[in-house]
């Protein structure tokens, strides 16, 4: 009995080292956590204000929010702010984002609006600053490249923001090349985490991918996160909790308690 309580202890100590967050860096600005973040921009359920456009990027910023977006290479190498693997969804082309062109962007409308699919460097000069972001970084085939050419770009960025991405490499990147960059691992329960082998959605919902990104927030899955001892684990060891994506229909008050901030669509904190 006494070997196994100590083999347990053991197991136990262990897996507190895989899921401690990094150590955070002594100059990051605290805004980041002083503001809730409208999910790809302040835009709207009837899509007159498209997602992760220009102008869901503008309201954001007039209404005073911190926003998420996400970014992805394309073929001439260009980080472009779009959330699909595929233009269909949002601008009815099959075809993948990362076989377009940036001289083609201006071609695809997104929800049938004007809004033409932005590139990253004019969705920064944009912001200015003016409100932190959260910049998610997707899982995509050249992710080493886009990571590289996501970082030179935030370089030269006076404002605040930081990173995120489902996939550990992704924000282990950044631990490695950018430690100075807060940085943050997407994750939610293993069944909502599509597209992926089941043993990797297991390693990345339990957060145990820690140990190789040393992430200092996780982005969960509001719905998912409750109650779940990996969480409160790291949040004891300094971690910070973001919750995505809350809607109207859901216990505001509730997420708003339970994580530092949350990723918001579809009304206004």
């Amino acid at each position: 009995m006494f070997y196994l309580i100590v083999v347990l202890i053991g197991f136990f100590l262990l897996y507190l080292f895989f899921i401690a967050p990094g150590a955070v860096p002594n100059h990051s600005d605290s805004l980041l956590w002083e503001s809730h973040y409208a999910h790809r921009g302040l835009h709207e359920k009837n899509k007159e204000v498209p997602e992760n456009s220009i102008l869901a990027f503008t309201k954001a910023v007039e209404a005073g929010y911190g926003m998420e977006l996400d970014v992805n290479l394309i073929a001439d190498g260009k980080v472009v702010v779009f959330h699909d693997d595929s233009l269909l969804r949002v601008c009815g082309v099959d075809k993948p984002i990362t076989e377009c062109l940036s001289t083609e962007l201006s071609d695809y409308h997104i929800e049938n609006t004007e809004q033409t699919i932005p590139l990253l460097k004019d969705v920064l000069h944009l912001v200015a600053g003016r409100v932190p972001l959260i910049i998610e970084l997707k899982n995509t085939k050249e992710w080493q490249q886009l990571c590289v050419k996501t970082a030179a770009l935030m370089d030269d960025y006076a404002g605040v923001y930081c990173i995120e991405s489902f996939h550990p490499g992704i924000v282990g990147w950044f631990y490695k090349n950018r430690p100075e960059v807060i940085r943050g691992q997407l994750s939610a329960g293993y069944r909502n985490l599509d597209g992926t082998p089941l043993w990797q959605r297991l390693l990345i919902a339990s957060v145990v991918t820690n140990v190789v990104a040393r992430p200092h927030f996780i982005a969960y899955k509001h719905e998912d996160a409750h109650h779940r001892l990996s969480l409160w684990l790291f949040r004891q060891f300094g971690g910070k909790l973001v919750g995505w994506t809350v809607r109207g229909n859901d216990d505001r008050v509730r997420c708003m308690d339970f994580f530092d901030v949350i990723i918001f669509e579809f009304f206004r904190p």
